[in-house]
């Protein structure tokens, strides 16, 4: 599989889903897309599998259908994701400084160059929720974070470029906290974290309401 093409077919595609040119009930047929995108069927059928996988299409029967994320999901997610990963966060404090410094170094990283690396913003990202979330110690916490997260995990620099570099300061602030021990401010710090994110993400929702009709 050519990841490459696939990647840039996974975002154009929820570009339209966004965008509203593929609506809710809309099928994802593989020719239709790959020919309105120029592209083979192979990195379109990759591109439609991760957007299945992360909740933008449902089966029904024979068919693959847009859904979309609406208000009250995006609140909701954001609502668990808040207690669940501030809990996590104050009872953090305990883990590796190996780790704190390798997730520190790879935010300076990002943050000096900038977000062109899509895989690596993801992966940090990733690596950072997921090893707080670990480090508190409830498997069942950390399978449902990572679950929640994938839910909206469509929402990175790209669709939401104002929250790159506010969220490197929110998560070199987190790692402060938990390196000095200080756990009530790492959770009090993901809480808002979460907040600033889900509120950029219902910003993003509303755009394309708010443009002119023409």
């Amino acid at each position: 599989m050519n990841k490459p093409l696939a990647k840039q077919a996974y975002g154009k595609i929820i570009e339209m889903i966004l965008a509203g040119a593929l609506k809710p009930g809309d099928l994802l047929q593989e020719a239709k897309l790959g020919d309105e995108l120029a592209m083979s069927r192979t990195p379109v059928r990759e591109a439609i599998k991760r957007i299945e996988a992360e909740g933008l299409a449902v089966q029904e029967g024979r068919f693959l259908k847009v859904r979309t994320l609406t208000i009250p999901e995006v609140e909701e997610i954001f609502f668990l994701r808040q207690q669940l990963e501030s809990h996590c966060a104050r009872h953090a404090t305990g883990i590796s400084s190996h780790i704190l410094d390798d997730l520190e170094r790879r935010v300076l990283i990002l943050q000096k160059e900038g977000p062109g690396d899509e895989d690596e913003q993801r992966s940090l990202d990733d690596d950072l929720h997921h090893a707080l979330a670990r480090a508190a110690g409830n498997q069942m916490m950390v399978r449902a974070i990572g679950d929640l997260r994938r839910r909206t995990c469509m929402f990175d620099h790209t669709q939401v470029p104002a929250r790159f570099t506010v969220s490197c300061q929110e998560h070199l602030d987190i790692l402060a906290a938990l390196r000095a021990g200080e756990g009530e401010e790492a959770g009090l710090l993901m809480a808002a974290h979460i907040a600033h994110a889900r509120d950029a993400i219902l910003a993003r929702l509303a755009a394309p309401l708010q443009r002119p009709s023409r």
